[in-house]
């Protein structure tokens, strides 16, 4: 099963670069509160950077310094209301999103948050938030990933990281994926379950940790640790120690 949570990044990982030159229109008006600096554009907001834009029904730029000055020093960016993020890469869909340039956090929230492309689609009941210098993007709450295939992980919480890769058009790589709390791997042949788990795509490895349990068709398997190969299909379960057992309970086929 592909990882889902890659498709984050291919969609917010333009947004620095984005906050430095931003147009902004609106259907209702544009607002610049020279005191208080800050622009407000109410009405189908979008902001646009190249193949990228931001809609919304209210967006907020925030920065620093005169009119004249202020080109590439906005702070901070917030849009409020029918969010929705898009590049050629993905779409993002959620009730806010606020980009902290300072703070170096971009945040999606919703009910809940989603990121789609024609493959996949990932969806957190608290949040998504992506750290760019940490090139590290975050899951939390009721995490859903579903493929286009229908297998589906459920967790409390997702963190990916990413990497520099000499060969992608996008720069970065996935590299690693942390996966924590009533995790639940759903596919058309078996249900696993476990408490932690990670998966390395450059191995195409999935490890998963505490309580593992494995269903297959009413086959049901049980251990410590369990890891499953995406490229082989193969999956074993693994004791922890000398001390402990692999348990299998199988169903007779009638």
């Amino acid at each position: 099963m592909k990882f889902i949570l890659s498709t984050f990044l291919l969609l917010i990982a333009s947004v620095p670069s984005f906050a430095e030159d931003i147009n902004i229109t609106a259907d209702k008006q544009v607002e610049w509160h020279q005191k208080s600096q800050k622009i407000v554009a109410s009405g189908n907001a979008i902001a646009t950077k190249g193949t990228m834009n931001i809609k919304s029904d209210t967006l907020t730029g925030y920065y620093t310094g005169s009119n004249e000055q202020s080109k590439g020093k906005i702070q901070r960016v917030v849009a409020l209301g029918n969010v929705r993020m898009h590049s050629p890469k993905a779409d993002a869909l959620g009730d806010r999103l606020d980009y902290d340039i300072i703070n170096d956090s971009a945040v999606l929230t919703g009910q809940p948050a989603k990121i789609k492309t024609n493959k996949e689609e990932i969806a957190a009941k608290e949040n998504i938030t992506y750290y760019p210098s940490k090139q590290e993007a975050v899951a939390l709450g009721n995490v859903e990933a579903t493929d286009k295939e229908g297998n589906k992980i459920y967790a409390d919480k997702m963190i990916a990281y990413f990497e520099k890769s000499a060969t992608s058009k996008e720069g970065l790589e996935l590299r690693k994926v942390n996966i924590f709390g009533n995790i639940k791997i759903v596919t058309p042949q078996a249900n696993v379950s476990a408490e932690k788990a990670s998966y390395l795509p450059n191995k195409g490895l999935i490890n998963l940790y505490n309580n593992v349990i494995i269903n297959q068709q009413g086959n049901i398997l049980k251990g410590d640790r369990a890891e499953t190969n995406l490229n082989s299909g193969i999956s074993k379960l693994i004791a922890k120690d000398s001390k402990s057992k692999v348990k299998g309970v199988f169903k007779e086929k009638k």
